[in-house]
């Protein structure tokens, strides 16, 4: 939600500015509740401000995507609603808790809902993701690595302009939405990376709108212990050999692949044929690319291929749109959200575990973003942990319940 508001105080607040010959005091956050002509508002930190409105008090209603105040439309007080974003500016009180409001900029919270749908539907459609494998700034360009159907890696070249959005995902955070904005020669080789935009027949290019990058741990291995009470969890990493603890945070995303799921997956990560992946079979995904293809089987948004895994059924290698096939990473973010969530206590010693999760410092232990358990075949098919940065996507997309986690 805070990516959508950041435009909306960028569009609001100099329009607001005009509003008085002196400077106001500004409030932005979620209307809490709401009696007769005074509402509260609790910003992102958990601050309350209460708001009072008065016949003279302007009150506008701004569309998400909205650049401008000339778009707005004059509504009634009577219109907001608990769960609305707002801002309002005008005179506070002596102890700073109170505003008696000249202006209050209504952003409603079912638009930002139905635009953050179209936008996340977007992404499922036209994106890529991958680990960075070179970076070319003076020619724009990003290439991507992939794991490929068979195991094999797969380049995916993003091309960038001077209009491509380029957002970084903030370093202490598992939330998509607190992703801030970065340029270019932050992306590292290494980083993980989404790019949202149009691509070529074969997926081997896009010319990116937007693109999201960040860098990442990766573990792949088996649970060593579990503790409930500090919410953490140490994994024997199958790489190094050497344990690994990570934190449990509410907005991690825990699940277990269910058996058959997994065995599909190492066997397509290993090459070898499925039963129900030919083109056509009952249960396959839909591999045309059409605009429809997305809406079945929900999945977050930029979580993977453009195709659904329809039932648990059918071709886990996902697709790349236009009937191209995808990489392992969209192959099994297709599944990942139709996997039952697990909890900490579901966690057992010796259980084979992957993690994504941030890169942690000297004084706090990563924490997860993704965690996935019931990976015992696909780990065998690639004994040493496999490139986890590659197959898993990073993003935890389904935590915040923000509005308009992929929007600018």
């Amino acid at each position: 939600m805070k990516n959508w508001f950041l435009v909306f105080l960028i569009s609001v607040g100099f329009a607001v500015a005009q509003d008085a010959a002196t400077a106001n005091t500004k409030a932005v956050g979620t209307v809490q509740s709401i009696s007769g002509s005074t509402f509260t508002l609790k910003n992102d930190a958990g601050v309350e401000t209460s708001i009072t409105v008065s016949d003279a008090t302007k009150v506008l209603r701004s569309e998400p995507g909205q650049k401008s105040l000339k778009e707005a439309t004059p509504v009634q007080f009577s219109e907001a609603q608990v769960g609305d974003r707002a801002l309002a500016s005008g005179k506070a009180s002596a102890d700073g808790k109170s505003i008696a409001a000249s202006t209050v900029v209504l952003m409603k919270k079912g638009d930002i809902a139905n635009k953050q749908e179209q936008e996340r539907q977007d992404w499922q459609r036209r994106s890529v993701g991958g680990l960075v494998s070179a970076v070319d700034a003076n020619a724009g360009t990003i290439t991507l690595s992939m794991m490929a159907a068979g195991g094999q890696k797969k380049d995916v070249v993003v091309h960038t302009t001077p209009t491509t959005v380029v957002r970084r995902y903030s370093p202490d955070s598992v939330k998509f939405d607190d992703a801030t904005k970065s340029t270019l020669a932050e992306v590292k080789k290494g980083d993980q990376l989404r790019a949202r935009g149009n691509k070529n027949a074969d997926g081997t290019d896009i010319a990116a709108e937007e693109i999201v990058s960040g860098s990442f741990r990766s573990v792949a291995g088996t649970v060593q212990s579990v503790d409930k009470e500090k919410n953490r969890v140490t994994v024997t990493d199958l790489a190094t050999k050497k344990p690994v603890t990570v934190t449990i945070a509410s907005d991690s995303q825990m699940r277990k692949l269910p058996e058959m799921m997994a065995q599909r997956i190492a066997a397509r990560l290993k090459g070898t044929p499925t039963a129900g992946a030919a083109a056509g079979a009952p249960g396959a995904a839909a591999t045309t690319g059409a605009p429809g293809a997305a809406g079945q089987g929900a999945r977050q948004p930029g979580a993977g291929g453009e195709q659904s895994a329809q039932g648990g059924q059918g071709n886990w290698a996902g697709g790349q749109g236009g009937g191209a096939r995808g990489g392992g990473g969209d192959m099994l973010q297709q599944v990942l959200n139709r996997a039952p969530v697990v909890q900490l206590t579901d966690l057992q010693k010796g259980d084979a575990v992957m993690i994504v999760a941030t890169e942690g410092s000297a004084n706090s232990a990563p924490t997860v973003i993704t965690l996935l358990s019931g990976v015992d075949p696909i780990l065998s098919a690639s004994p040493k942990g496999g490139d986890t940065s590659t197959i898993l996507s990073p993003w935890n997309l389904g935590g915040s319940g923000g509005g308009g986690d992929l929007a600018q």
